[in-house]
């Protein structure tokens, strides 16, 4: 048996079931709000560049933005159920099937760490003091990707599964230690440094035990990406077949559990529970989390508020993707909801959470409201703004989803 070529086939195969939603993607009314998007951000960042705040604290910014991207890791294998019967035989010979995977995905999201770095350079190099060379740079960061992406891969074969989440928080610390060592130590102290704590790290992943392939989470970790992969697909275009990811998050058990119980607001109280406990929340408060820090960071200058609005915006992107959650649930067409009640249900749960969000990421501009209190008010106009749009939007499509279907 050909492990490769049966990776590719099934690669290929994925990658097929994409492209006939590519040119809805091109058609769609938010890919030209992100093309949009992207030109305000270019003009923006020019006139930054051009008239940089004092005190900015780059080193921060460059800590914040480049230690997700140096760590995050992740992989797609295109391993299936039925693999863990038909290609058992094949353990001994998985290592060729593996193989490709990790360098795709080391590839790629190096490819998108330099640009991150290359985008941050110009604003670095001009309000840094002592500023290191982008190759050197430029190097450390892969060193940390490519330490990261094996610190995943051993993880994912850990026996214990309270080890794996430990040694997932080693990863991390180890990533933002040497990213931080970098960007605040000398150049030869960091890099000893570095080196000491990589090889550390290495002989910490080399104790716990392992499965010689970890079936069963590889599979669970390809249906995860290959759900991540369709849910952006769902910000553009109704894309059917797509699996919900659950998770317990016991301390928000109570959220919705106050609400009314009657037909109007059936569909809300499942909205609420399954936002609770899915993909979309996670999503929503690490970018919250983010912005919080950023706008805090930034909040005496336009720089801040331009954050505010931006990551406000691509929160509004991800609640939109509540639209499509039980779209084809068996017992939403038992159960006698009014008529309406789903769409109006999503657009005003979208619509108030979007608000909520809009006034807790921009706390810490009220921080500024005694010296600047027009662009503060002006920044918030724009973020409740921005979540009626939101609800506008949605509402003519919800109108026209109507029209077809009668």
């Amino acid at each position: 048996m050909d492990l490769k070529e049966l990776r590719r086939q099934r690669r290929s195969r994925f990658t097929g079931s994409l492209v006939p939603y590519m040119g809805y993607i091109i058609q769609s009314g938010v890919a030209m709000v992100f093309l949009l998007v992207l030109i305000i951000f270019s003009a923006w960042y020019t006139a930054l560049l051009r008239d940089i705040p004092p005190n900015i604290p780059i080193r921060w910014i460059m800590f914040v933005l480049l230690v997700p991207a140096a760590v995050h890791s992740s992989f797609r294998t295109y391993l299936q159920t039925p693999d863990t019967i038909f290609l058992l035989p094949q353990g001994h010979r998985m290592r060729e099937y593996f193989a490709p995977s990790w360098v795709s995905g080391n590839v790629w999201k190096i490819l998108r760490l330099a640009f991150i770095l290359i985008t941050l350079w110009p604003l670095y190099i001009r309000t840094e003091e002592s500023p290191r060379g982008l190759l050197a740079t430029l190097l450390v960061l892969i060193l940390v990707k490519l330490l990261s992406s094996y610190g995943l891969w051993r993880e994912t074969a850990m026996l214990s599964r309270p080890a794996a989440a430990g040694y997932n928080l080693l990863r991390w610390a180890v990533g933002g230690l040497m990213i931080a060592a970098w960007l605040w130590q000398p150049s030869m102290r960091a890099l000893i440094f570095i080196l000491i704590l990589a090889a550390a790290y290495v002989a910490a992943l080399a104790v716990p035990g392992r499965h010689a392939v970890p079936w069963e989470r590889l599979i669970t970790m390809e249906k995860n990406q290959g759900t991540r992969a369709l849910m952006v697909l769902g910000w553009f275009v109704d894309v059917p077949g797509r699996e919900q990811r659950v998770y317990a998050r016991r301390y928000l058990s109570r959220w919705g559990s106050g609400l009314s119980w009657q037909r109007d607001s059936a569909y809300r109280f499942l909205l609420t529970k399954s936002f609770a406990r899915g993909d979309v929340f996670g999503i929503v408060l690490r970018m919250a989390v983010l912005d919080l820090f950023l706008v805090w960071m930034m909040q005496g200058s336009y720089l801040g508020s331009g954050i505010y609005v931006f990551f406000l915006f691509l929160m509004g992107i991800q609640l939109t993707a509540l639209r499509k959650l039980h779209s084809e649930s068996f017992w939403l067409t038992v159960y006698p909801l009014p008529e309406g009640s789903k769409g109006k249900g999503t657009i005003q749960f979208v619509f108030r959470a979007l608000l909520v969000l809009a006034l807790l990421t921009g706390l810490p501009l009220l921080l500024q409201a005694g010296q600047r209190p027009l662009e503060v008010l002006a920044t918030f106009a724009c973020g409740f703004l921005l979540a009626y749009l939101f609800k506008v939007r949605s509402t003519r499509k919800e109108a026209r989803l109507d029209e077809d279907d009668l």
